[in-house]
């Protein structure tokens, strides 16, 4: 970097000045989350302190000098894999002050701010990073391979790891958490499909970062899906519920109490209205309305025979909460115009369902069970120019 460069770029660096107590303030500790448009790195202090930032390239870094501050803290244990930073490194400057250097894969933006004691908590100092390595944070997707030979589309299925990055979900009797858990079967079910010959998967999250609802239906719908499936592993009001358990959405009542219950756990504050969802501006109101319940109709009843078809398929791997496909108002199913299901792989507020979803093997089993459902599905109800219906029509014609 030219020292004009690096002269400007210590001139525009962010100087924040608040008094100081007496002895220097302690980094306690740092926390990292993650978003689809950035990176929230958090350092929690033990009181105010003056603060200046700057950027060094060839090696990409950042530097946040911390003035009358110590390092009590330790960043090793920091989930840094896919972020877009390598490390993070500290050091002395002078008697009371310390340097972090976070070392980057490729240049960051920062924006850094303080907050005050609030809400429980202490001091922080808050750096939000996006830029060149926005790709690794935002939603990842994992693609079939390119060698495609038919003359047909794949059936594209869209797989949604619930939770993640600031919302862990179910968090079982011994720390085990729901998004890492519904992350792995997803990353496995998404590698199953892409060996299968005629499929093509999109993954919402491919890592530990947090999707809002309405976001998750768009990915959907921006892919053009056949199909949505979110995996789920969540807590239940009796620690004696277990089991695996497949949902469609209901636009009326709640088919069962817990399915009420688990709608109403998973929407939080993020409901969202389907009318949102279809391009219906330009249509008389009341056309408007009869389109969008003819679709959404449609959409229900396939979202039903699909989850049927993956209950069946749990049912040989699992123990099953209920052997029917159970209906709520989950908002991540408000797509009106993709099937789309909520497969509660099991509850790990159980200890048993607990103890064997967090193994490597139940959770491939899973997966393999998740996908031999939507293959039968696909095989009875091929989408209409997919390799599928098109493989089907020529062994027809071959009979």
């Amino acid at each position: 970097m030219h020292r004009r460069q690096l002269l400007n770029l210590l001139l525009a660096s962010a100087l924040f000045t608040l008094p100081l107590g007496v002895g220097a303030t302690q980094i306690r500790n740092a926390r990292v989350w993650r978003s689809e448009d950035k990176l929230r790195l958090v350092f929690d202090l033990s009181g105010p302190v003056r603060y200046k930032t700057f950027s060094l390239t060839a090696p990409e870094r950042l530097i946040i000098d911390l003035s009358g501050a110590n390092l009590s803290g330790d960043f090793s244990q920091l989930a840094l894999a896919n972020s877009g930073i390598r490390s993070i490194r500290s050091g002395h400057l002078g008697k009371n002050d310390t340097r972090i250097v976070l070392d980057l894969v490729a240049p960051m933006q920062l924006h850094s701010f303080l907050l005050p004691p609030q809400d429980g908590q202490g001091h922080r100092l808050v750096l939000d990073l996006t830029g060149a390595t926005q790709a690794p944070l935002s939603i990842a997707t994992a693609r079939a391979p390119v060698h495609r030979t038919h003359p047909k589309r794949d059936i594209i299925v869209v797989v949604d790891p619930g939770h993640g990055g600031k919302d862990p979900g179910a968090v079982g009797a011994k720390g085990e958490r729901e998004k890492d858990v519904v992350l792995s079967i997803a990353q496995r079910l998404a590698k199953r499909l892409q060996r299968e010959k005629g499929f093509d998967v999109k993954l919402v999250r491919n890592a530990d970062f947090f999707v809002p609802l309405r976001k998750r239906v768009e990915i959907a719908r921006k892919h053009n899906a056949d199909m949505f499936i979110s995996v789920h592993a969540d807590a239940a009001p009796r620690l004696t519920a277990s089991g695996a358990s497949v949902y469609a959405l209901s636009e009326g009542g709640a088919t069962s109490a817990t399915a009420r219950f688990m709608a109403q756990r998973e929407n939080g504050a993020d409901l969202l209205g389907a009318t949102s969802l279809l391009s219906l501006a330009d249509k008389d109101p009341m056309l408007a309305g009869v389109i969008l319940d003819m679709s959404m109709n449609a959409t229900i009843a396939a979202s039903l025979q699909l989850g049927s078809t993956v209950l069946g398929s749990l049912a040989g791997i699992t123990t099953l909460h209920q052997k029917r496909v159970e209906q709520a108002g989950f908002a991540v199913l408000k797509s009106p115009d993709v099937p789309s299901i909520l497969v509660e792989t099991g509850f790990i507020s159980n200890a048993r369902d607990s103890q064997r979803l967090v193994t490597a093997r139940h959770q491939q089993a899973i997966a393999d069970g998740l996908f031999e459902g939507l293959q039968r599905y696909f095989q009875k109800h091929p989408p209409i120019n997919s390799y599928m219906a098109w493989l089907q029509e020529q062994q027809k014609a071959q009979a």
